[in-house]
Formats: structure tokens, sequence, C-alpha cells
């Protein structure tokens, strides 16, 4: 037998307050089913403060959020309180360090096209590609690895004696050489020294590197490139960079090889970390989850291979013109190379100390450097204390600084 609502019931006549509740449920949208999915993200980091949502900076996850919004696919709620989405991103970038194949997950209408969400975002930043996925989903949890590369002019490794610009070329031996280094991180090390605020006992400290090689150079709008390809299961803030600011000291007669073995051990070493310029998210890997979903018949694989010419039109058209870009206007790695010898590689104590033999072959000027420098580095340090914004790689201010206080002194 049929029940009638008892809030439209015809023989009980209906109060104003019953009518008001009838008229708003027959006004309730139908909810909109939605699903656990992935987006495979690209996208260029300059200008950006890094990815991770921080409201009142400007994020890539902010951009990805508005257009989402935008276009209905997430409620007000949703993007408020990301977490009812059930929001995650596979690995944090930070300013202006970009991706190629960055995975996003969260929960978004059936049946989603990728173009009408990339109609409102910005060209530097894509959606590549949406994809079903199992509920239990998570884009960080799930993953089992991921892999960066590190682009640069070829003129970072090569050696002191070599004049340092867009002329140089890299040849066999500096490869093999860099080849050579790069195996001394292989497996799992403690990696405090390579990070913030990390103790030596620290478990979280242990990092284990699968592979780590330098590919070969190439050559684009006159600056021959090359590019250092990582994969690890998980990275700490700043360890990549710092990693390759060993390795170009190394290449360049700045730090002995040994300085990578001494690494590991608890002594906390005076390491120089390399600009965030050419840092890309290369690939986040989900091999557990491929296999064990991936052929089911219900699920995607989440490797995207079959994606792989756009991601190379991406990085062609956005990220690569970016580093050049950069370098010519601001010589970046240019006036990196130039402070790299300040660094001691040694056991740092809590007011550095300069290299004497620095110092003797070189101008004073380089005192007043080293003393901007740590200033900049305790403002990047209180930054990272307090959850606030990372200062850039403000190298002009630091030359600027070092002249003003040079000057003082005379």
């Amino acid at each position: 037998m049929m029940v009638s609502d008892p809030i439209i019931n015809q023989k009980h006549p209906l109060s104003e307050d019953d009518e008001n509740i009838a008229t708003k449920k027959l006004c309730i949208e139908p909810r909109i089913k939605r699903k656990k999915c992935a987006i495979l993200l690209a996208y260029s980091g300059q200008g950006y403060l890094g990815l991770q949502r921080n409201k009142g900076t400007k994020t890539v996850e902010e951009e990805l959020l508005l257009a989402l919004k935008s276009k209905n696919l997430i409620t007000d709620e949703g993007f408020d309180q990301i977490q009812t989405m059930h929001f995650q991103r596979a690995a944090r970038t930070d300013k202006g360090v970009s991706a190629l194949r960055q995975i996003i997950s969260l929960l978004l209408p059936e049946d989603v096209d990728k173009e009408v969400i990339n109609s409102a975002l910005p060209e530097q930043i894509r959606v590549l590609d949406i994809r079903r996925t199992t509920k239990g989903f998570n884009s960080k949890n799930s993953c089992d690895g991921r892999t960066y590369s590190y682009t640069c002019p070829t003129f970072a490794f090569a050696p002191a004696e070599a004049t340092i610009d867009f002329n140089y070329r890299i040849d066999a031996t500096v490869i093999d050489r860099i080849n050579e280094i790069v195996k001394s991180f292989l497996g799992c090390h403690n990696y405090h020294n390579y990070t913030s605020k990390k103790k030596p006992g620290d478990p979280s400290s242990q990092r284990y590197m699968v592979s780590f090689y330098c590919d070969k150079p190439y050559e684009k709008d006159g600056v021959e490139l090359i590019s250092l390809y990582v994969r690890g299961q998980s990275f700490m803030l700043h360890q990549i960079r710092k990693m390759v600011g060993v390795i170009i000291a190394i290449c360049r007669g700045v730090a002995k090889h040994d300085v990578i073995e001494r690494s590991w051990q608890p002594d906390r070493l005076d390491l120089p970390i390399a600009p965030g310029l050419g840092l890309v998210l290369e690939e986040v890997h989900y091999d557990k989850y491929n296999g064990k979903f991936g052929n089911d018949g219900m699920h995607d694989r989440l490797d995207f291979v079959e994606l792989n010419d756009q991601v190379s039109e991406f990085r062609a058209k956005y990220i690569l013109p970016t580093i050049i870009k950069v370098e010519k206007e601001e010589s970046s790695m240019k006036l990196w190379l130039e402070q790299l010898p300040l660094h001691t590689f040694e056991v740092r104590t809590e007011h550095r100390h300069m290299r004497t033999d620095v110092n003797e072959i070189n101008s004073p000027g380089l005192a007043s450097l080293q003393a901007a420098a740590e200033l900049i580095e305790k403002e990047e340090q209180h930054a990272i204390d307090t959850n606030k914004e990372v200062p850039p790689d403000n190298l002009s201010t630091l030359a600027d600084a070092a002249q003003a206080m040079s000057s003082e002194k005379n």
C-alpha cells in the first residue's frame, strides 16, 4: 500500500510552514553523482608560489580550483574545504618548480571534459587527461615513486678553468664524470644534510634513490642544455637542488667526491643549493596500483604513456623556453656559480667560517658576499620555520647587499 507524503497529504490542511517545506522539497536539485578521478596536470611554475594552495598567494592549485568552480564542477563548499572532495596532490612542488605529469585526485562529476576545465585555466597550466580510479585511490599514498629532472646550461658543469658563457659546449668526458658522481646517491642514505630541520637520527631522513643519470646534451635557442633525471620513493624540501649543487661543485673542482660519503654522517655540512629554475616533476609512478587495477577491465592504467607526445610538446613550449629566457635575463646559474666557492663543504658551526683559500685568491668583497648570503639563508630558514612563503633565489639582492656592506667597510 502506497503511503502518502505527510507533508503534502491533502487530508490535513497545510500550515504556512508546511507549504514552505513542500516548496523547498520540490526545488531541491538532484544530487550530482561524483566519482574518484585522477587529473593529469602539466604546468610551468614560473610566476607561481608553488603548487599547494595557500590562501592569499598565487599558486597552481588555486588556479585549478577556481577553474573547477567556475565550470560548476565543484561546489562552493568544495572550493572552500577541499577535503570534502577528497582532494590530494601526488607531490608538492615549490616556488618556480614545474611539472609535466602531476597527479591530482578528487571527486568529480561523471564524464568531465578536460577542455571545459582548460578553457578556464591560463595556458601555462593544462589538464592533459582525466581518468576514473578506484574509490580508495589517493594520489599521494598510492604513489610508489617520483621522477624529477633538473635542466640547466651545460656550462654549470664546466671545469673551473673554462669560460662560463653560452658558447661553452660540454664533452663526453664531463658527461661521463657526472654519471660516475650520481651513482654515489643510489640506494638508501641519510639525507639530513640535503634538507632543512632534519636531525641525523630522524627516520624520515632516510630516502631511497632508484635511479640517477645524466642525459645527452641538446641545443635550443643558442644555449646548450643538459638534464639530470632522478627517481626516488620520495623527496624532501630542497633535496634534489642540494644534490645537484654538490654534483656541480665536484665537477668544477670546488669540492671533492668524498663530500657525498661524508654527507651521510651525523655532522651538519655546509652544502650549496642549486637554483630552482630547472627543477621539473617529470612523472609520478603507480606501479603497484597499475599491477592490481590497471588490467581489471574497469579501471584505467595511470602511466599515461600514450600522452608522451603531448607532454613533450608542453615541455618544448612552456618549460624549456622559460629556463632559457630567465637564464639569459637574470644569469641565475652564472651568478650562483660565482658564489659556489664560498661554501666550505665542511662541518657547519653556528657562524659559518669562510674558506681561507678562497679569500686569499679572490677579492675582499667575498667576505661581504658571504655575510649577505648568510642573511638571506637565515630569512629562508625563518620562512620555513613559520610556514610562510620561502624567499626566491634572489641573487641580484645578494649582490646588492654585498656591495652595500663592502661600501660600509670602506
